[in-house]
């Protein structure tokens, strides 16, 4: 500046460029916040879908009345666990995750919902959720 109280042309681009690349950061940290709130909200569904998964396979290799239960935890997304012969599949807020687990002789595909409890048990050598 001078000492007329006029701004010269660099000045004023400076203080553009600062406000670009200010802007520019703030985008940035937005989008790894929401990136990283999203990678966390899968982790904990994986979580959930392989602890289930452990609990299925413990009680089937064990013999006929071994039974275990499960409580499937609430989330601030309410979720839908498919039980089916060699796999689980869960969907929750438009997205959806499955995990293998060893081929089991189940009496029917079974839904789980989050926030109930339930009681997986082996019958006659099947698998039963109730």
């Amino acid at each position: 500046m001078n000492e007329k109280g006029f701004i010269s042309i660099e000045a004023i681009f400076s203080i553009f460029i600062i406000l670009l690349i200010a802007t520019s950061l703030l985008f940035y940290a937005q989008s790894n916040l929401e990136s990283n709130k999203n990678i966390e909200s899968t982790f904990n569904h994986r979580l959930i879908l392989d602890n289930l998964a452990n609990c299925i396979n413990q009680v089937n290799s064990n013999g006929d009345g071994f039974s275990k239960k499960v409580l499937l935890p609430q989330k601030e997304y309410s979720y839908k666990i498919t039980v089916e012969k060699s796999k689980l599949t869960i969907e929750y807020s438009n997205k959806k995750g499955e995990v293998a687990i060893l081929p089991i002789d189940i009496s029917r595909n079974y839904e789980l919902y989050s926030g109930r409890t339930y009681l997986i048990e082996k019958q006659d050598g099947k698998i039963v959720i109730l």
